[in-house]
């Protein structure tokens, strides 16, 4: 397979670029839900249910994916990847400036969760299209042997988007209280604009998938894709699923429920937690590619496999470490669980997934896969990790046992993926 000269890095430049604004997006709206959504849309309740209610807003997000999955993977696999990347980027910008400029529960009541979990559901559904589309662009585009490392990239995208909305909602949380409730916290929404901006521009100079240009050469566009992948491979989504749970979940739990725990339960300051997980993301924007690089030379499956036992290994050092209430402590969880081990999983899994499926079927393919594991996985994380701290009385041994499952299921699940190693 040929490419224009330069194209693969064109490729690997947006699909970096699509994925940070999309995520900033997305992770905007959990770090608003974990801060002030629950006192703004549902003021009326206690606060641990105004903040189960706000995780519950937010994991309508992740139910709108697998829908966002199955729609454009359909048209990717069936038009092409590059104008589904587009449109997503314009589904998730505009409900996100939407969010900005929504009226709160004081001003229209419980009107206002409802536009909330609306606007919510586009981001969801948006992202559950951008995925595959960008991780495919960027593998489909790359040279053999390189193809890891830059299926990476929009990978990183991931920490990046974690460290501008981090950012921005860090920078709008030390106005005072009153300002922050009031207008403050609408700030880091609206600032999507430019974003949405500079994404178009980058994405609309990217040509099509070299893969998908070859397949559509040689034969017409399979009529039904999604029905071909449940039909010929089922085991590869079921596989996908199986393994992704595990990471999903770690890096829900410490992007979003971690924050809400330990500034709850550890009575930390929010800033410095903020910060905390800033500092992680901003580490993974090199262990990101790092870990891509080296999926190169030892294999995308052998460095998914590593990855999992070292969440397993890391799950209860992790709570340990937040119950001292020590902000070194801390510092050191948040650090070490999203700039080592979620990279050492999130890396490779762009190349390995899409290596299940054949080219004509593979945007529908993992697209299916992954957003389901992101509804089951990431989605219902803090909501169910809220509930088992609760039953454990403040403990989290509980949520520990939770995500060590997963890590077994994940584990087993990706020992029976294909790899070309």
């Amino acid at each position: 397979m040929t490419t224009k000269p330069q194209a693969h890095r064109l490729a690997g430049l947006a699909s970096l670029a699509g994925t940070t604004i999309e995520w900033y997006d997305f992770f905007l709206y959990g770090t608003a839900a974990a801060l002030v959504f629950n006192k703004l849309f549902f003021p009326e309740m206690d606060p641990l249910s105004g903040l189960f209610a706000a995780f519950a807003t937010y994991a309508v997000g992740f139910i709108g994916r697998p829908l966002g999955g199955v729609i454009f993977g359909h048209f990717g696999d069936r038009v092409g990847r590059k104008s589904m990347l587009i449109l997503t980027l314009l589904m998730m910008g505009i409900p996100t400036i939407a969010i900005g400029l929504i009226p709160t529960h004081e001003m229209i009541g419980y009107w206002a969760a409802g536009l909330l979990v609306l606007l919510r559901f586009m981001q969801g559904v948006a992202v559950g299209g951008e995925w595959g589309g960008a991780v495919l662009m960027a593998v489909e585009h790359a040279p053999e042997g390189r193809k890891g490392f830059y299926g990476s990239l929009p990978q990183t995208g991931v920490g990046a988007g974690l460290v501008l909305s981090s950012l921005a909602m860090g920078a709008v949380s030390l106005l005072p209280e009153e300002d922050l409730m009031s207008w403050g916290w609408r700030l880091p929404f609206l600032a999507s604009v430019v974003l949405l901006g500079v994404g178009w521009i980058i994405r609309a100079k990217v040509p099509e998938s070299p893969e998908f240009a070859a397949q559509l050469a040689k034969a017409e566009p399979v009529k039904a894709p999604l029905k071909v992948v449940w039909r010929s491979h089922r085991a590869a989504v079921l596989n996908i699923v199986g393994a992704r749970m595990a990471e999903n979940a770690w890096f829900y739990l410490a992007a979003t429920f971690a924050l809400a725990y330990a500034t709850g339960e550890g009575g930390l300051p929010r800033s410095d937690v903020l910060s905390a997980i800033t500092a992680g993301a901003v580490l993974s924007l090199i262990t990101m590619p790092l870990a891509g690089w080296l999926s190169d030379i030892i294999g995308q499956k052998r460095l998914y496999t590593i990855g999992l036992l070292c969440l397993a290994g890391f799950v209860w050092p992790f709570f340990a470490l937040l119950g001292l209430r020590d902000l070194t402590a801390m510092w050191w969880a948040m650090v070490i669980a999203i700039g080592v081990v979620f990279p050492l999983m999130y890396a490779p899994e762009s190349l390995l997934f899409a290596r299940q499926f054949p080219p004509e079927v593979r945007y529908s393919g993992i697209s299916l896969g992954v957003q389901a594991a992101g509804v089951l996985g990431g989605g219902f994380a803090p909501m169910i990790a809220t509930a088992l701290l609760a039953y454990g009385g403040g403990d989290p041994h509980y949520v520990v046992l939770y995500l060590l499952s997963l890590a077994a299921l994940a584990l087993f699940s990706a020992s029976r993926m294909n790899a070309d190693r």
